[in-house]
């Protein structure tokens, strides 16, 4: 018998019959070499999508059927995944959950149903290892924007800022020299602190900031000296308790959505709280109308924490109108395996390296409650494809309501999240660093077919 993931992973690798009418795609992504000039005589070479990096902005509405060509002008085959969708296994852009590679110097079409709305992003989905001009230490990325059905925000202007480092090398670091990244450039979008247009306002203006952590391995701290976000989404998902904070802190992938009100005129940085990475471009200049002079930085005190978005409750599973009932628990153990000086080091989930790991094995429509329990002695940004989870627990502390598809356990601690398994096929959980990934940190999550 033929499953239907089967069938699907067919239907999207089919070739049309010669004379068959094909669709116009909505978008068509190239996939190729580009240059990016981030300052004079600070220029990167990479690889993006449609002659820049970031790539465009796809902008479409919730519900959209939406069809992408990805044209892989490169000789290695590739992958584009579709990151914070729900979406059929076979076109999410992961070859673990088989979606098929688009070939070097081949075509291949995404076809799918654009939801959840809200502040997504794609990226390519492959493995580097020690090749640090492959995967998403490339350029290959960009903002994907799904417009909700009823949009109750008011602001004056809206800007995307991907936050990115460039040029990687490998490094040691840490007391026992294992091997690290280092990075030789920063950049907001294509351009270092103080090159480029900066962003203009005017007092008394709303500007909406989606911002996107579009790092290979990096956390970052950002600030807007002087300026206050009211934090309304997290990974594209709208908080229940919007809140205010000078602070915002993001791991690899994820995304917050912050309203800033343009309250003291005068030019003034919008970057990262680490001096040295901020001032080697990490940063972008907002200026007000009618104002000149050095823009001003001062650095945010405020933590971060989750929580303060969501419910002072122990009633999980409330935003996704998820019934009162017991969680089945599914325990995820992080530890880190030292592999030798100047080695990489492994990572093991329950114990096992990918892809020796055990398939987890859940029953649609169920909920579950994922542990994540951190041992290692560094913080890692765990995502879950195709789904949401909700968090119900950060470090011992009960919440509800905050909804995401990345969250960044820190080290020696545990986050608990609730989910409904409610998007039958391969689910891949994997920590977004791109060394952790490449060196075990993967699982895979199945539906039960019996």
């Amino acid at each position: 018998m033929m499953h239907r993931r089967d069938m699907l992973r067919l239907l999207a690798t089919a070739i049309p019959a010669a004379g068959a009418a094909v669709a116009e795609p909505d978008f068509t992504l190239r996939i190729a070499p580009v240059t990016v000039e981030l300052a004079p005589k600070r220029v990167v070479k990479t690889t993006g999508y449609n002659g820049s990096s970031p790539g465009p902005l796809l902008r479409m509405r919730e519900g959209q059927m939406v069809a992408i060509d990805v044209i892989n002008e490169t000789g290695s085959p590739n992958l584009v995944h579709w990151h914070g969708l729900h979406i059929p296994s076979q076109v999410d852009g992961s070859m673990e959950e088989e979606t098929p590679m688009v070939p070097a110097h081949g075509k291949r079409r995404y076809s799918f149903n654009a939801t959840p709305a809200g502040t997504r992003w794609y990226h390519t989905h492959t493995n580097a290892g020690r090749d640090l001009k492959r995967a998403t230490y490339t350029g290959e990325f960009g903002f994907l924007f799904i417009e909700p059905a009823q949009n109750a925000a008011q602001y004056d202007q809206e800007i995307f800022l991907a936050l990115k480092e460039w040029d990687p090398y490998l490094t040691t670091a840490g007391e026992d020299e294992g091997l690290d990244v280092g990075y030789k450039y920063f950049s907001i979008n294509d351009r270092a602190l103080g090159h480029g247009e900066p962003v203009r306002v005017k007092p008394g203006q709303r500007v909406l900031f989606r911002i996107l952590n579009a790092s290979a391995t990096m956390h970052r701290r950002i600030g807007c000296a002087g300026h206050q976000f009211r934090v309304v989404a997290l990974d594209g998902n709208p908080v229940p308790h919007p809140a205010a904070t000078d602070a915002l802190e993001l791991g690899p992938a994820e995304r917050v959505d912050a309203i800033v009100e343009m309250s003291r005129p005068g030019v003034w940085v919008l970057g990262d709280s680490n001096d040295h990475d901020r001032e080697a471009g990490m940063g972008i200049v907002i200026e007000y109308s009618g104002q000149t002079g050095a823009p001003r930085w001062i650095a945010p005190t405020d933590p971060w924490d989750y929580t303060a978005f969501g419910n002072s409750s122990t009633s999980a599973g409330q935003a996704q109108g998820i019934p009162a009932a017991i969680p089945l628990v599914i325990p995820l153990v992080i530890e880190k395996k030292f592999a030798g000086t100047r080695w990489m080091d492994k990572w093991t989930i329950n114990g096992k390296e990918f892809p020796k790991t055990d398939t987890i094995k859940v029953q649609p429509n169920r909920h579950y409650r994922l542990v994540f329990d951190n041992r290692s002695d560094e913080a890692h940004p765990l995502h879950l494809h195709r789904h949401s989870f909700e968090l119900t627990k950060i470090a011992g502390k009960a919440t509800s309501g905050v909804r995401k598809d990345v969250v960044v356990v820190q080290p020696k601690s545990v986050i608990e999240a609730d989910f409904t398994a409610n998007n039958p096929g391969p689910t891949l959980f994997h920590c977004h660093q791109q060394m952790h990934m490449d060196y075990g940190f993967m699982n895979l999550i199945d539906y039960d077919k019996s």
